[in-house]
Order: structure tokens, then C-alpha cells, then sequence
């Protein structure tokens, strides 16, 4: 872990710089390629930057265990790459006790998926959730192509489409990740049993008013932008009680104000809103709930409302066999645990269409991720992959029917 936290470290503010399809994520992978070949693991990287390593029989459908290598900027040591380092070490273990199980396991560190480009490319790509006119036309927030990071990474987006994986080639997923929230910890839990992942829905909101002077306008006769964003946050918690559930989450994330001059009153308040639940029916109600408070808010304020919804994101569930196989194994091991949703993206949500699939948390201290204090402590990592192990052998081993 600490090796490859090397790969994008900045010194000044402790955090990994290591995003998708740039030379230090390539450095990496690289890196993690050459632990894989040192395993005697059949390793390649994929048309996307997927690199995968393969312990056992060629030809035999395999468990893929694994997560990605990138980081956002100023990240963390411990996301994504926690369940790439333990699936190797789960690996050094079968191989050190001599072990070789039924089926073959494969470790793949995932490219690009804190979304640079807007998607997890390396999951998408390998569950077969691309499409050529996406990788044509992706940008990162910088303006640069898809298509022309990866060629500057020595890939070519022609070969994209080629990383899909056969589902009968997969007998299942299982990624082992650090909560990257507080509950874990909260509740003096080793072990969440992630049983599915939150939908979610993205909207950029414009609030159109008329810009003024901040000095002359009286406050009875003016159209402030900002108003309404304000009166809209205020709302938030009203529209989740009577609209949402426990897991229902609303965020404004960015807002930008139009023309942004400390004595101009806002002509137009420009802002994200991401909406989450663990039921599409759900997701709905909020949002369209969202959509009448932001209207009235618009009337009240002499303001024009208008959305655009950048995406919809269904919520996935897990396979209940594999879920139940987790919690077997983690109260065999005697860990304790507790079942949960994820509220964040992760790699495996492309896959649970495709194979039978299963997510494992361990705590994150105070709840941080993404971010240069992220850490977990190393019982805690210790347990996390103990329990991987275990699951990866029962698997493996056809210990188990995950045939629904």
C-alpha cells in the first residue's frame, strides 16, 4: 500500500494526485503489473488500462476480485487500491500454502473510475456498458478528450469495445473497500455487508433572475439568483421526510453565480443537485418533489427555472446468495458486522447484470475519503481481507451454488 502510494504523493499536502489516463496512474499500473508477474500471475493490461492478474486455469469461468488504482486529486492511500493489494495478497496466500482452487482468480485494478471523463471507464469497458460515440466525445473538466488522453497513455479507443468480458467467462465479482463513511466506525462495526448500491440522479439547476445593483435596488423589487438557491436548501430536508426514505440524500454540490461581483446582485445562480436512494420509485418522488419546490421558489422570487438532468443512474442490488455467503463467513471468523447499502459509486455496480456480485467494507476513520487524511486501521485491513479469503475460497472451491 505504501509503494504505491508513492505513485502521485505530493509532499506539500500529504494527498495522491494519481487521476485516470495520465503518466503517474500509467507508472502505476505499470507498478502493480510488475507485483502481479512476481506472483507468477498470467498478467496483461486491457485496451482501457485495466490491468489484470490471473491465478489458475486459463479456461475455467474465474472470480474477478479487485477495485481501481486512480485517485481524485488530493485522495487517499486507501480507496480503490485497498482491494487490489488485498487480492494479491489473498493470492500470496494460496500460493504460499499451496492451495490451488477449482475455478481461477483474477485481480483487476480498474482505470479511470473517479470519473475524469464522467463514467468508470475500466468497469464499463469490461462489462460491456460502452458505446463509441461516448469515448469520441468525453471530456475531463479541463476540455481534454477521452480519446487523446488515452492515446498519450499508449491506448487506442478502437480497442475499447474489445475489453468486454464474456459472462459465462465470470463466475462471480466480489471487491473488498473502505466504507468511506462514518457508520462503520459509529457503530464499533468491523464488517458492512454492502447489499447494493445507491441509484442516483444528477441535475444542473439555472435560476434566472436580473442582475442589479446591490446598493440601489430595494430589497422588495429585486430578482436575486441567490434567494432562490438559498430558500431551495432550506427545503431539503423537508422534501426527504416527507418524500424520501432513511437513505434518500440530496446535495447541492457546485453553485455558480452570474456575474459574480460582490456589489451586483446575482442575475442567475447555476447549481448541481445530486439526488440518491436505494429505490428508483423513490428517486423519483424526490425528484420530481424537487422539481415543484424549485417552481414555487421561481414564482416567489420573479426568477426562471430551468433543469437539465446530466444523468440517472439506477440503483443496483447484489446477489442475495453471495450477500449471505459474506455474512456467513464474516460471523465463522467472528467479526462483527452489519448490512448496508453503499451510497457511492463503486466498480462493481457494472457487474451485478452480468455475474453474481458482492462488496465489503471496512471502516474508515472518521469517515474521511477522498481526501489526505483518509485511513483505515490496519485490523480492520487485516479482517477486510481475512474475509475475502475466505468468501474468494468458498467460491472457488464450489463450496457454494450462486445460481439464483
Amino acid at each position: 500500500m505504501y509503494e504505491l502510494a508513492n505513485f502521485g504523493f505530493n509532499e506539500k499536502d500529504k494527498g495522491i494526485y494519481r487521476q485516470g489516463l495520465t503518466d503517474i496512474d500509467m507508472q502505476a499500473r505499470r507498478w502493480v503489473m510488475q507485483r502481479f508477474e512476481e506472483s507468477g500471475l498470467t498478467t496483461h493490461m486491457d485496451g482501457v488500462g485495466n490491468v489484470c492478474g490471473r491465478y489458475g486455469d486459463p479456461n475455467k469461468p474465474a472470480i474477478l476480485i479487485g477495485s481501481h488504482l486512480d485517485s481524485v486529486p488530493a485522495g487517499g492511500m486507501f480507496d480503490g487500491t485497498l482491494g487490489v493489494i488485498a487480492g494479491l495478497e489473498c493470492i500470496r496466500v494460496l500460493r504460499e500454502n499451496n492451495i490451488e482452487p477449482k475455478h481461477p482468480i483474477e485481480i483487476i485494478g480498474t482505470s479511470e473510475e473517479e470519473g475524469r471523463f464522467g463514467g468508470m471507464l475500466g468497469a464499463q469497458a469490461l462489462s460491456g456498458n460502452l458505446n463509441f460515440q461516448w469515448l469520441e466525445s468525453a471530456k475531463d473538466p479541463k476540455g481534454e478528450l477521452l480519446k487523446d488522453a488515452m492515446q498519450k497513455c499508449g491506448l487506442d479507443i478502437h480497442n475499447a469495445l474489445h475489453c468486454r468480458r464474456d459472462p459465462s467467462s465470470i463466475k462471480a465479482f466480489l471487491e473488498l473497500h473502505i466504507e468511506q463513511g462514518p457508520v462503520l466506525e459509529k457503530q464499533q462495526k468491523t464488517i458492512g455487508v454492502v447489499d447494493g448500491i445507491s441509484g442516483v440522479f444528477k441535475w444542473l439547476v439555472k435560476l434566472k433572475g436580473k442582475a442589479d445593483h446591490a446598493g440601489t435596488a430595494p430589497m422588495d423589487m429585486r430578482s436575486d439568483a441567490f434567494m432562490g438557491v438559498a430558500d431551495f436548501a432550506h427545503e431539503i430536508h423537508r422534501i426527504i421526510d416527507e418524500e424520501g426514505t432513511d437513505k434518500s440524500r440530496l446535495t447541492i454540490g457546485r453553485v455558480d453565480l452570474k456575474p459574480g461581483y460582490a456589489h451586483t446582485i446575482p442575475g442567475e445562480a447555476h447549481f448541481t443537485l445530486v439526488g440518491r436512494d436505494m429505490s428508483e420509485e423513490v428517486m423519483q418522488q424526490v425528484a420530481n418533489s424537487c422539481g415543484k419546490v424549485l417552481s414555487s421558489i421561481a414564482r416567489k422570487h420573479k426568477l426562471r427555472f430551468e433543469y437539465e438532468q446530466m444523468s440517472w443512474l439506477e440503483p443496483k442490488y447484489f446477489s442475495p446468495k453471495l450477500v449471505d455467503l459474506i455474512e456467513q463467513q464474516a460471523e465463522a471468523l467472528g467479526y462483527s458486522h452489519i448490512r448496508m447499502p453503499s451510497g457511492a459509486g463503486h466498480d462493481i455496480q457494472f457487474f451485478t447484470d452480468i455475474t453474481p456480485t458482492g462488496l465489503i467494507f471496512i471502516p474508515s476513520i472518521g469517515g474521511v475519503s477522498h481526501a489526505p487524511d483518509e485511513w483505515s486501521h490496519w485490523q480492520d485491513v487485516e479482517q477486510g481481507s481475512n474475509l475475502l479469503l475466505a468468501t474468494l475460497l468458498e467460491i472457488a472451491n464450489d463450496k457454494v451454488s450462486l445460481e439464483s
